[in-house]
């Protein structure tokens, strides 16, 4: 093996370990371009380089390492104290800065331990003011509690520009990428990514993902239309019906609110005819959504009483619109990105409500059904 020593010091650490064919460097505190000069190697034959701390006279040049395609590798080694890593970031000059987690650095002119109050707002504070004054990116990573919100006080919340959270069920494939607050633009957009052997990778057709594997001519489901944002996505609802063995009968609901689930299952029985009063009613929505939009009501209407006759609803059909206590069906905003999002995923039945459509450009191939109120809603889906 062969050991070559390129940069020693301050001005720039840089070591190459050569044996054979097999290359491997160590810090990066040298440019690139002349620590591969200095070995007489291509890129191609480095299997790698090791960085042994995050310092500017190791890793000064990281971000050339990483342009020339080597993959770097850093130590186990943690740096907790909030001053060091802002005089690391002043000296590297990154393009993104990523705080894992926030709760675990410390600032050493505070007396309080780190994680409290007082050290995570001033910690963010300074992590707030370095990343304004070099227009870097930066994430800080909080720890949450076991029911997904930010654990401890909303200081931390207060104090960033921009909230997000990753979402999705534990059993799950995919991940929702939601932001609940957002200084420069709308908190309803989401990202959708999919978990495979390569790590993370974006979905980009999310409707298409959520409805992939739905059985056909099963009773209890429909597909409702929600906007997350500006982008419509279709997702599929279901509920199961069934007699109870109780005085009180069961609801759950997963992926909807269980108030309105009540609520509309309420209005089923009074305004759509069906006896569901002493029935279990549990409703599902696929794939970890949850549809706070009142769009999703009437697909959850269908959907119940699709269980309770035990017949399907046509795979190809689709309900949008909002249930009143009367059981009318009103109409819903972003109605034409909606019809579009359904025709170019090949649905060809859309149940609307009626005095919606008239201003529309219906895509081809779709049909509306056009409907008053959740009985006609009903006759027409069964």
């Amino acid at each position: 093996m062969i050991v070559k020593t390129i940069g020693s010091g301050s001005s720039g650490n840089g070591y190459a370990l050569i044996s054979g064919e097999d290359i491997l460097l160590l810090e990066c505190g040298v440019p690139a371009k002349e620590m591969l000069k200095a070995i007489d190697y291509q890129t191609s034959m480095v299997n790698g380089c090791i960085l042994s701390h995050i310092h500017g006279d190791h890793a000064g040049y990281i971000k050339q390492y990483i342009q020339y395609g080597i993959m770097v590798y850093t130590s186990d080694e943690v740096e907790t104290d909030v001053e060091t890593v802002i005089e690391c970031i002043n000296e590297i000059k990154p393009d993104i800065v990523i705080i894992d987690s926030i709760q675990t650095m410390n600032r050493q002119d505070i007396a309080s331990a780190a994680g409290s109050v007082p050290q995570v707002r001033e910690a963010t504070n300074a992590f707030m003011h370095i990343a304004k004054s070099l227009g870097i990116s930066m994430f800080i990573v909080g720890h949450v509690t076991k029911e997904g919100a930010i654990a401890g006080p909303r200081v931390l919340e207060h104090m960033v520009d921009c909230v997000l959270y990753f979402e999705g069920e534990q059993a799950m494939g995919y991940r929702i990428l939601r932001a609940a607050k957002n200084r420069f633009g709308s908190t309803n957009e989401i990202g959708v990514f999919e978990m495979d052997e390569e790590g993370l990778r974006e979905v980009p057709n999310p409707s298409e993902m959520l409805l992939s594997g739905r059985p056909l001519n099963a009773p209890g489901t429909c597909v409702a239309c929600a906007m997350e944002g500006t982008r419509p996505v279709l997702a599929e609802v279901q509920v199961l019906v069934s007699r109870t063995s109780f005085n009180v009968p069961r609801r759950t609901s997963n992926g909807f609110d269980f108030n309105r689930a009540n609520l509309l299952l309420a209005v089923t029985e009074k305004r759509g005819g069906l006896n569901i009063s002493m029935c279990d009613a549990y409703v599902n929505v696929i794939g970890g959504l949850y549809l706070d939009e009142p769009a999703a009501d009437l697909a959850l209407v269908l959907a119940v009483a699709s269980s309770h006759r035990d017949t399907p609803i046509d795979p190809k059909t689709l309900a949008i619109g909002e249930v009143g206590l009367t059981g009318e069906v009103r109409a819903v905003t972003s109605m034409q990105q909606r019809l579009t999002e359904a025709a170019r995923l090949g649905f060809t039945r859309c149940i609307v409500p009626r005095h919606s459509t008239k201003q529309l450009q219906v895509p081809d191939g779709l049909e509306l059904i056009r409907v008053r109120n959740i009985r006609e809603a009903i006759e027409m889906a069964l």
